[in-house]
């Protein structure tokens, strides 16, 4: 019965069995003149978003750079029935739904979209142009890595962020927390959820004040001053972290906490500037993704960075709606006008035949 399901599902998607590469497949949808709805950005908050808006019959066509955030990672955690999916998958499959509604996904990079009369125009970096109404932002975040050798190239391997998308692949492992900003602190107790080992270098931070250490001592996480001057990596695994001293602390995982930078670099052409995060920028938006410019939305991690791959989905979703809803207003309105004016061209003078309404009563 689960396999008839999952054929069910997949066949929505185009095939059953989506590649694992999200570069593998050539998005090769023409690209039109114009569009009722252009996304950019092609993860979960834009195909979801693409994907609403395709079902509610506009036209919608998502600009895709294929520079997906979660990339590194072997799988996506914490999303209900595609727990354990690959991402290139999941945006896969994402893809072909899209599609599958009359929906356009093309590679390209937004450079620049500036405001016009009737909405906006959107200039992709090889030259195209493309007319939308509206707007929806999806790109989403770049993870800014503090400068110590070794993190880059161990991303969403054994160098993790978030203890709700890695803590259960690293449980009981020995778990070195880096501290490169204000969220070390939480970050070290939420991951003594999944381990009893583990370590907090303050690195290039304060130390920790007194009711800190009450804390983590309490906890029994260990705190080791000095900066980190890189990682031990053993047969390809990271076996330590190595000191400025040269001391190596063993460790199977380091936690960092990212500064997260938005995508977000036509924006000031807008007017519209990111706004400062704990966990570093994003751009304001209210409840449903409208920004302060007119017919311009913004959904997922670009809005919302604490956001894991459910809730951009989510937010995709309803900025999606807020935007079909507010064409729909648009229609009635130019739908309205357009009859009144019929009207006025069949009878100029305002009055109903040879009777006016006081006539007939």
């Amino acid at each position: 019965m689960t396999e008839g399901l999952n054929q069910k599902l997949n066949a929505v998607s185009g095939e059953l069995h989506a590649p694992t590469d999200p570069l593998a497949v050539p998005l090769a949808d023409p690209l039109a003149d114009s569009y009722d709805v252009v996304v950019v950005g092609g993860g979960a908050a834009g195909l979801n978003g693409a994907l609403m808006l395709a079902r509610a019959r506009r036209s919608v066509a998502v600009i895709d750079a294929g520079q997906p955030r979660n990339a590194p990672a072997d799988a996506v955690h914490g999303l209900m029935a595609r727990e354990g999916m690959s991402p290139a998958e999941l945006l896969e499959r994402g893809r072909r739904e899209v599609r599958h509604y009359g929906g356009h996904v093309v590679r390209g990079e937004v450079s620049a979209a500036p405001r016009t009369r009737n909405g906006f125009e959107v200039t992709l970096s090889d030259g195209r142009t493309v007319r939308a109404r509206r707007l929806l932002l999806a790109t989403g975040l770049v993870d800014e890595l503090p400068q110590v050798p070794g993190l880059r190239e161990r991303w969403g391997r054994d160098v993790v962020h978030c203890p709700y998308c890695h803590g259960w692949e690293v449980r009981d492992r020995a778990i070195g927390v880096l501290a490169s900003g204000p969220m070390a602190m939480h970050q070290a107790l939420l991951f003594r959820q999944w381990s009893a080992d583990v370590t907090l270098f303050s690195h290039t931070m304060p130390p920790p004040t007194e009711e800190q250490s009450e804390q983590l001592a309490a906890r029994g996480i260990r705190v080791v001053e000095g900066e980190v001057a890189g990682l031990r990596i053993t047969e390809d695994r990271l076996s330590g972290v190595r000191l400025g001293d040269g001391t190596v602390i063993d460790r199977d995982t380091v936690a960092v906490a990212s500064r997260l930078v938005a995508r977000a670099g036509f924006l000031a052409a807008f007017g519209l500037r990111t706004a400062e995060h704990p966990l570093g920028e994003y751009v304001p938006g209210d409840a449903t993704g409208r920004t302060e410019v007119p017919g311009l939305w913004a959904a997922g991690n670009l809005t919302d960075p604490a956001a894991q791959v459910g809730a951009a989905a989510a937010s995709g979703a309803m900025a999606a709606a807020q935007i079909n809803a507010d064409l729909v207003n648009e229609e009635t309105e130019q739908a309205v006008a357009a009859a009144r004016a019929h009207a006025d061209a069949v009878d100029p003078t305002g009055s109903q035949g040879p009777q006016g309404p006081a006539d007939a009563a």
